[in-house]
């Protein structure tokens, strides 16, 4: 249903070193850039777009706003997470089920935006 989301971010040059890394694991790259902004993931396919914010303001972090990104497996979910914390994320819950079916784990990018990585089986 989603084509991409957009987080902002007030540090481009970290926070690109942060999800290069996890869209390595995931097995895409940088599709889109410039001066502002940095995507990553594949044409065609879903995407996660970082930003500093066009109205010049610092970029903040949305109360109840997260992403999720789609593992392969549940290892590749701790592999994610774990790449994470190495990158300086915060935890926010190890992985592990959290119902039937559903294994997650969650963190929080550089710059405070919520993240999780999930399988679904």
């Amino acid at each position: 249903m989603l084509g991409y989301v957009t987080l902002g971010t007030n540090d481009l040059a970290r926070a690109a070193k942060f999800y290069d890394a996890l869209t390595a694991e995931m097995g895409v790259g940088r599709m889109m850039e410039g001066e502002q902004f940095i995507a990553w993931g594949a044409p065609g396919g879903g995407g996660i777009g970082l930003t500093k914010p066009f109205d010049g303001k610092p970029a903040t972090v949305g109360n109840g706003v997260m992403v999720a990104l789609r593992a392969k497996d549940t290892a590749q979910v701790d592999r994610i997470y774990k790449l994470a914390m190495s990158l300086g994320a915060q935890d926010e819950g190890a992985p592990g089920e959290r119902m039937p079916g559903f294994y997650a784990a969650y963190f929080r990018d550089p710059d405070g935006n919520k993240l999780n990585a999930f399988i679904m089986t």
